[in-house]
């Protein structure tokens, strides 16, 4: 039999908890702002603690009283941000391009009655690339869990630039605090919302086919200038564009796929197209939603959604 030695010189204590900041999740409101601590447990792993707010303004409950999946995503990304920042030292001024997001929750371990809302996102980093000293590219792979349970998993792609590499890709389009003209928003219960300000399509002639609607002024979706659409806001757009697809019963995503191939500007006009999958043995209905710009793909999301509870059905 084959054995290992281990040399115990190189077994390395976790290290934490410490405290998240808001400047390392790019958050500049606490209530947007999830994960609460971060250990290093050894080498490219990590232990990010979050906490989710039973209310929120933005991020609603679904499918009577579960978690929003996209609260779920957006604590991943933050997760990242944090484990980047705290964990690799990558320096505040440097930007993170996402490059594609996965994600697969499991709906009935959501539900926010079910305890306090305090989750761990473990963290692994792999396929780790540096350039001047500085964490350059990498994959995270997360597990969420949840009272000792696992409640989704994901994965994380995308690079880092700095300062001067990001001004050099952004050219003259890289000016933040840009106003864009609101176009009329669809109505908002058709895509899950109560409040118009929170829609992110306007109509269009065309069947499955809008206009994204953006608002730089939002307080969730914008915080701290920007020079161009976040993907947050894309893969909502993304959501709510599966919603109007599919309006026999609401489009809950518990499993994802968004692949950004470009910057959506402010500028020109984003436009966002919804094709929906033929439905599954199971009875679900995928939807594959694609934005354009100036004739260029801007991103690809491919969405299945969750059956709602049998008590609803």
């Amino acid at each position: 039999m084959k054995t290992t030695t281990i040399d115990e010189g190189s077994i390395q204590l976790p290290s934490g908890p410490f405290p998240a900041s808001l400047a390392q999740l790019h958050r500049a409101r606490e209530a947007d702002a999830f994960p609460v601590s971060w250990t290093r447990t050894r080498d490219d792993h990590y232990s990010v603690l979050a906490h989710w707010p039973g209310e929120h303004p933005y991020f609603i409950p679904v499918h009577g009283h579960r978690y929003d999946p996209l609260l779920v995503t957006e604590t991943m990304r933050q997760a990242t941000l944090l484990v980047l920042h705290a964990g690799y030292g990558v320096p505040m001024g440097h930007h993170f391009l996402l490059a594609e997001l996965q994600f697969t929750c499991r709906m009935n371990r959501l539900a926010i009655d079910d305890g306090p809302g305090e989750v761990e996102v473990q963290v692994v980093c792999s396929d780790v690339e540096r350039a001047r000293g500085h964490v350059s590219r990498l994959r995270v792979d997360m597990v969420v869990r949840r009272a000792g349970s696992t409640v989704a998993t994901g994965v994380i792609l995308g690079r880092i630039v700095g300062p001067e590499a990001y001004r050099r890709i952004r050219g003259d389009r890289g000016v933040p605090g840009f106003e864009v003209p609101r176009t009329p928003p669809v109505t908002a219960s058709l895509v899950g919302r109560s409040r118009p300000e929170d829609v992110l399509l306007s109509p269009t002639p065309q069947d499955r086919l809008w206009q994204l609607r953006v608002d730089t002024g939002h307080p969730v979706l914008f915080q701290g200038e920007k020079d161009h659409v976040p993907g947050m806001l894309l893969l909502e757009a993304a959501r709510q564009a599966a919603e109007l697809a599919t309006p026999s019963r609401p489009f809950v995503p518990s499993s994802g796929r968004v692949s950004f191939q470009r910057y959506a500007e402010f500028g020109t006009p984003c436009w966002i197209r919804a094709h929906v999958l033929p439905a599954s043995r199971a009875g679900t209905t995928g939807i594959t939603i694609t934005g354009s710009q100036d004739d260029g793909a801007v991103f690809l999301a491919e969405l299945s959604p969750a059956l709602p509870p049998a008590d609803e059905r």
